[in-house]
């Protein structure tokens, strides 16, 4: 009885879903772009993003050169963003907003263009070049709408999304250093912390950057150790200097006194 009426019931929806196809065909090719735009208005106020896609883009080519123009193109648009489609509603809201500056829309336009490319942007362990896009985006929105309602909630954004590439950049070079590629985790750890100074992460990334260079140079051949190791010194001390009571001060400390004394050794056999 239970399967029956499961079959009833996929077979009334596949029905309705038909009639609503072919009514939406019959419309179509109606040639009555009015009684289109009007059904594709409707269908997007009730929150059918796809139906509504469907009739504007049927019923634009009737409108170019109009004043309805930029009406049909920015909810056709609007819809794609309210259908989560955020890569192509990117392309057409960048189209829109190159071709209708002037639009009476052309600043929702552009809020949701920025919003495409931050829900386009993937976590911090995966490229993040759609992150970049969003952070040129939003932040041009707000230099050029400085007023509107969407520049708090941007400004929240903006700062999740440069976070994000702070983690993106420490999670790079923290790879180079679990690999035990010392020499370019030290490079990498370095322009993490030019780049984004301000980082979550900026206690250990200095931590990280002594212990791979104690590593760097207790791995060389002696005619380099000595300048690694002046140069591990160099970044230990900033770091103290920085932090002077770190989780990390007491295991430094360690390598800060092997590195020592191994230039005291080989400075007293450079003087025999």
């Amino acid at each position: 009885m239970k399967q029956t009426l499961s079959y009833a019931l996929c077979a009334a929806a596949a029905a309705i879903f038909l009639c609503g196809c072919s009514g939406m065909n019959a419309l179509l090719k109606s040639g009555q772009p009015e009684l289109i735009y009007s059904k594709a208005l409707e269908y997007y106020e009730k929150g059918k993003w796809q139906r509504a896609i469907t009739l504007f883009e049927g019923v634009e080519h009737y409108y170019q050169g109009t004043s309805r123009e930029d009406t049909v193109s920015f909810y056709k648009a609007r819809s794609r963003f309210k259908n989560h489609d955020w890569e192509t509603a990117s392309t057409e809201l960048d189209d829109f907003r190159r071709k209708f500056g002037r639009s009476a829309f052309i600043e929702d336009a552009e809020g949701m263009y920025a919003l495409c490319f931050y829900f386009l942007s993937p976590g911090p362990t995966r490229d993040q070049t759609m992150t970049g896009h969003a952070l040129i985006a939003i932040n041009e929105f707000m230099s050029r709408y400085p007023e509107s309602d969407q520049v708090e909630n941007f400004k929240k954004i903006n700062a999740e999304l440069t976070e994000r590439l702070h983690e993106k950049s420490y999670l790079n070079a923290y790879t180079y250093y679990k690999i035990g590629r010392y020499k370019s985790a030290i490079v990498a750890l370095k322009n993490a912390l030019k780049e984004y100074p301000e980082s979550k992460h900026r206690e250990e990334i200095m931590y990280l950057i002594v212990d791979a260079s104690y590593r760097f140079a207790s791995n060389s051949i002696a005619s380099k150790q000595t300048d690694r190791y002046l140069a591990m010194l160099d970044s230990y001390l900033s770091f103290k200097e920085e932090y002077p009571e770190s989780k990390y001060v007491k295991d430094l400390d360690r390598m800060a006194k092997h590195a020592r004394d191994y230039l005291d050794r080989n400075n007293k056999d450079n003087n025999i």
